[in-house]
């Protein structure tokens, strides 16, 4: 980042100095003013509204040269992110802001208007608004102590007495999950069951009332974890345009899910299968280009092993054959990739496919394949696609060879993969959710939070397929 600014004067002039000798005379270059200076100074001091104030950007910066410095890093923190997502993360590629700041901070300068420049730079949308909304009320009482509910114990099952069940009861009653009035006694009575249910479905876990492990860790979440978590969504939405393509596909491989977005409108929403941890699916931004009908699987160097390994008899059960050095699965019900893959361009192998494990839509965390992400109803899916982008018959005919077919889309469809582990519900409210990755940490920690407590749930359970 540049320290000065160019085309920004780097002295202070006072507030009714005039900008010229005479009118006849040229402008001579923005300067910093009282005013310009004191809306600096409050747009920094009020930067906990973006969940940046464990960061100080040097706000005891008085000379000219310091301000333009210090204005510019905020501005940049607010308009691309504090942190940078390329030097987080081994991949990163998803489109990102990118401001000319320098030109916008002389612009704000010579109007006088700062602030409003600078509160111009954030995310605007209804998402942000509410994060920001709800990190200012998790900092209230940053010291609060962490609710400590002993895990080392039997899960509590519905209709149980347990001594934790009151200071369960009063951590479902703050979360808002449960009546105040039915927070009585020992027993785990059925209206706190079907508060735990929602709070269970809210979290993305199994909704079966079951007060185990999973449960007890959002329920020991403090609200520092909460606003911390918070906190890390605002910056990944700073990472993002703000105004990306209205056709797209975005997954959120944290959650899991797809959302198909045509003409700036949800077209539709599905469950994916996405990579377990140690194999993460990568934050990517590639488009899909084509359609692949029957698709062969050339089976990756990087498991290969772990396929031979299983044997002949397996490998002819499932088609598997060695062609020109790899491993290659012909096309049918049985290969890994189902009866359509949607082939995208990037470096890293990663795409969007069907699969025969239909079963892996019905699991609550879906972090089970290598990498690559499964399309919940694939064939459905692409449908919707190929009837969008007018390539409806060319699909058609390519399913009915039988055999591995492409069909070109007129138009790619960009893809972003991101992370991000809060959500909303129904009411408009911030969720916590599981961090399977435990990619929330890097984040946390450059934006200066000590280390917090994040969901893990740990799955290591994938099968064949990429």
């Amino acid at each position: 980042m540049a320290l000065l600014l160019a085309g920004c004067s780097v002295s202070v002039a006072p507030d009714n100095q005039a900008s010229a000798a005479n009118a006849s005379e040229p402008a001579g270059p923005a300067q910093w003013s009282d005013t310009t200076r004191a809306q600096l100074r409050q747009a920094i001091d009020g930067r906990a509204a973006h969940g940046l104030d464990q960061m100080s950007f040097a706000s005891d910066a008085t000379d000219p040269a310091g301000l333009t410095k210090q204005a510019l890093a905020y501005a940049s923190a607010l308009a691309r992110g504090a942190t940078d997502p390329t030097k987080l993360y081994d991949v990163y590629t998803v489109p990102r802001p990118n401001p000319d700041l320098q030109a916008g901070l002389a612009n704000a300068l010579s109007k006088g208007d700062v602030k409003g420049w600078l509160a111009s730079l954030a995310p605007a949308d209804d998402n942000y608004q509410r994060l920001s909304k709800a990190y200012l009320a998790f900092r209230k009482q940053p010291s609060a102590p962490a609710t400590n509910i002993p895990a080392n114990g039997d899960a509590i099952k519905p209709g149980a007495t347990d001594p934790r069940v009151p200071v369960i009861a009063r951590q479902l009653v703050i979360l808002d999950y449960l009546d105040p009035k039915a927070a009585q006694g020992q027993q785990y009575t059925p209206a706190m069951v079907q508060a735990v249910r929602g709070m269970q479905a809210d979290y993305g876990m199994k909704p079966d009332g079951v007060i185990g492990q999973e449960a007890l860790a959002i329920l020991n979440m403090s609200d520092a974890d909460r606003a911390r978590a918070v906190a890390i969504a605002m910056e990944r939405l700073r990472w993002l345009e703000r105004t990306p393509p209205a056709t797209r596909i975005d997954v959120n491989v944290a959650a899991a899910r797809l959302t198909y977005w045509r003409d700036g409108k949800i077209a539709d929403s599905r469950k994916v299968v996405v990579g377990e941890p140690d194999r993460e699916t990568p934050q990517l931004g590639s488009p899909i280009y084509r359609l692949v009908a029957n698709p062969t699987w050339t089976i990756p160097r990087s498991i290969e092993d772990e396929t031979a390994a299983k044997g002949a008899a397996y490998l002819k059960a499932n088609n598997i054959s060695r062609k020109d050095g790899w491993l290659v699965q012909a096309p049918g019900p049985k290969n890994s990739l189902g009866l359509v893959k949607f082939d995208m361009l990037n470096d890293h192998a990663i795409y969007l496919h069907d699969t025969p494990a239909k079963q892996l839509f019905q699991m609550t965390q879906r972090q089970r394949s290598h990498g690559c992400v499964r399309v919940d109803d694939a064939l459905g899916f692409a449908e919707m696609l190929a009837r969008d982008e007018g390539v409806t018959d060319e699909w058609h005919q390519a399913r009915g060879t039988g055999k591995e077919t492409f069909v070109k889309l007129p138009k790619q469809i960009p893809v972003r993969m991101l992370y991000q582990t809060v959500l909303f519900d129904d009411s408009g409210e911030p969720i916590v959710r599981n961090d399977p990755y435990g990619w929330d940490d890097r984040v946390g920690e450059a934006l200066g939070f000590k280390a917090g407590k994040a969901l893990r749930v740990e799955t290591h359970a994938s099968d064949e397929g990429p």
